[in-house]
């Protein structure tokens, strides 16, 4: 049988991570293949620094849905793929990728996930994880200090140029692709603990 292919969509700072690292945990590494929709930002390289930082990479024009598609189609054909490795510091794709093989559990997981029409149709889950606006953005904020070496006005400043605008037109309105929609993502034990059993179930049948 093919794997099964999860999408896992949320505005930014959502907690899709959480569900993600709680699938793996539950099915194990070994069992499961992920594919983050970051990793496929189109490459900057062409522009100078400061307009690499100023794109809107809320915006699903910055994602090369085409190469994710294949990727995940790939992946779903029993196919390894090579997967982009991106640099959020310098905003450029790196030269190297990641092999990844395939796995019975294919998840996808990013903020435009349920948005790309060709993507959804590869889904046998979507999934929609659900946190209220502050929460996301004090997680965005300390992420992005943290990982990314950004300073709190510039996250500050990207979060209402286009981060906020972009879930309004984009990301929120695609919940309604969702077959599940998770509150507060994986500290929803509950809803969680339902979607786990039936990963676990469907998997075994892989």
């Amino acid at each position: 049988m093919s794997p099964l292919v999860v999408g896992i969509a949320g505005g930014s700072g959502s907690g899709k991570t959480t569900v993600v690292r709680r699938v793996l945990e539950t099915l194990g590494e070994e069992q499961v293949a992920v594919v983050e929709q970051d990793a496929y930002y189109r490459d900057g390289s062409h522009l100078p620094l400061v307009e690499r930082a100023a794109r809107n990479y809320d915006h699903p024009d910055a994602i090369d849905e085409e190469l994710l598609y294949r990727h995940v189609a790939a992946l779903k054909a029993g196919e390894p793929v090579e997967i982009p490795q991106y640099d959020f510091v310098h905003h450029v794709r790196r030269p190297e990728t990641r092999r990844l093989l395939p796995r019975p559990c294919v998840v996808v997981e990013g903020i435009l996930v349920l948005a790309s029409d060709r993507l959804r149709e590869l889904l046998d889950l979507r999934l929609f994880v659900d946190t209220d606006a502050d929460l996301r953005f004090i997680r965005r904020l300390e992420r992005d200090i943290r990982e990314r070496g950004r300073t709190p006005d510039s996250v500050i400043e990207q979060w209402q140029r286009t981060v906020r605008p972009m879930h309004l037109t984009f990301v929120e309105p695609s919940r309604r692709h969702a077959h599940l929609i998770i509150p507060e993502g994986g500290l929803n034990t509950p809803a969680m603990e339902v979607i786990l059993a039936h990963l676990r179930a469907a998997v075994t049948l892989r």
